[in-house]
C-alpha cells in the first residue's frame, strides 16, 4: 500500500461553511445600507479581514471583530450602538449554527477507518474548530486532529514530521488549491481537489494546478476510490 496517511481539510470538505459567512455579508452589509451601497460595504469588509488575518487569524470570531471594525469606519464611528449589537448577533448566530455533513462523508470515513491513519488537518479558530468536530460526529475517525493557524509548506512539513511518515505516503484531501494542495505537493505529497460550490476569494489561485501527484474529483466518495488505486 503506498498511502499511509490520509488528512481531510474540515470546512467545505467534511461540512458545511463558507455559505455560513456569505449569509453572514449579507446580513452585514444591509444593516449599513444607510452608509455605504452593499456591495461596497462587502468590499471594505473584505479588505478588513485580510488585513486583520495576521492579528486574529481565520475563524468566526476574527470576523465579527471585522465586521464591528469595518461598521465603524464605513460610518465615520456614527454607527448607533444597537446595530453593534446586532453585528455581535450575527457572529453568534454563526457559531450556533448546526454542523451539516457533506454526503458521503461519514460513509467514507467509516470504509477507509482501519486501513489507514486518517488526520484531521484544518485551520482557523481552536475553540470553533473543536465544536464543529464534536458536533459532527467524526471525531472518533481520526488517529490525530492538528488546527493550524495558517497552512503553508512549513505547517505541513511539521505536520508530517509529527506523524512519522514519508511525504510519498501522505495525501491531502481538501477543497482549496491554495491551503490544501500546493504546500503538500511541494513536500513532494499527494493532494486530492474536492471543489466546493463556493470558494472565499482569499483562497482562489489565478491558475491551474497541473502535477503528477494532483488530482480532481467531483466528490469524497471519487477520492476514496481514488486513494485505493494508489
Amino acid at each position: 500500500m503506498s498511502i499511509q496517511v490520509i488528512a481531510f481539510d474540515a470546512d467545505d470538505t467534511l461540512w458545511v461553511n463558507e455559505p455560513f459567512f456569505r449569509e453572514a455579508e449579507e446580513k452585514f452589509s444591509s444593516l449599513l445600507e444607510d452608509f455605504m451601497p452593499s456591495h461596497a460595504i462587502m468590499k471594505e469588509l473584505y479588505h478588513t479581514e485580510i488585513s486583520n488575518l495576521k492579528l486574529y487569524g481565520y475563524g468566526i470570531k476574527g470576523f465579527m471583530l471585522s465586521m464591528i471594525e469595518t461598521a465603524l469606519r464605513v460610518s465615520d464611528k456614527k454607527i448607533p450602538i444597537s446595530l453593534i449589537e446586532k453585528i455581535i448577533g450575527i457572529g453568534q448566530e454563526m457559531l450556533e449554527k448546526p454542523v451539516d455533513l457533506l454526503p458521503g462523508v461519514e460513509e467514507v470515513l467509516q470504509k477507509l477507518n482501519g486501513d489507514y491513519r486518517m488526520v484531521l488537518a484544518t485551520k482557523g479558530d481552536l475553540v470553533d474548530q473543536e465544536r464543529k468536530l464534536k458536533k459532527s460526529g467524526l471525531e472518533q475517525y481520526f488517529h490525530h486532529i492538528e488546527i493550524m493557524s495558517e497552512k503553508r509548506v512549513d505547517d505541513f512539513a511539521k505536520l508530517i514530521q509529527h506523524l512519522d511518515v514519508a511525504p510519498e505516503k501522505f495525501v491531502m484531501l481538501g477543497n482549496s488549491l491554495k491551503s490544501d494542495i500546493l504546500p503538500v505537493l511541494e513536500l513532494g505529497g499527494h493532494a486530492i481537489h474536492i471543489p466546493f460550490h463556493i470558494t472565499w476569494a482569499h483562497e482562489e489561485i489565478q491558475h491551474e494546478v497541473s502535477h503528477e501527484r494532483f488530482n480532481s474529483v467531483e466528490n469524497i466518495t471519487q477520492a476514496a476510490d481514488l486513494i485505493r488505486k494508489m
